[in-house]
């Protein structure tokens, strides 16, 4: 589970994300990131109906990418950003340890860690 101070929980936030961020795609995992001019850094997670018609495997993939962000990301990444998580179908069928390396990859490609 993320910290509370490292959620992007507001709606208003999350939509000036969308407004005046910088999208990034590693295969079916993309990230959408904006400047936020605080001391730390906040992440959401996306995963529409689009992904399953079941919420436990929505779910179930949210808490997977909320852990590898929380273990392996937030250590490394730059304060001062809000990034919003956008999912694929096809993330549903990955193992934990490739969902790892594509989030690991995903976040290089921005160089925000």
């Amino acid at each position: 589970m993320l910290n509370a101070a490292n959620r992007l929980a507001k709606r208003s936030d999350i939509e000036a994300v969308h407004k005046r961020g910088r999208s990034f795609f590693v295969g079916n995992l993309g990230i959408r990131l904006a400047k936020n001019n605080l001391k730390v850094s906040r992440f959401a997670i996306i995963t529409s109906l689009k992904i399953s018609k079941k919420s436990v495997l929505r779910n179930k993939l949210k808490r997977r990418l909320r852990e590898i962000i929380r273990r392996d990301v937030m250590p490394k990444v730059a304060p001062g950003f809000d990034g919003i998580l956008i999912t694929k179908k096809p993330l549903l069928e990955l193992e934990f340890g490739e969902l790892r390396t594509l989030t690991i990859s995903l976040f290089k490609k921005t160089r925000i860690t």
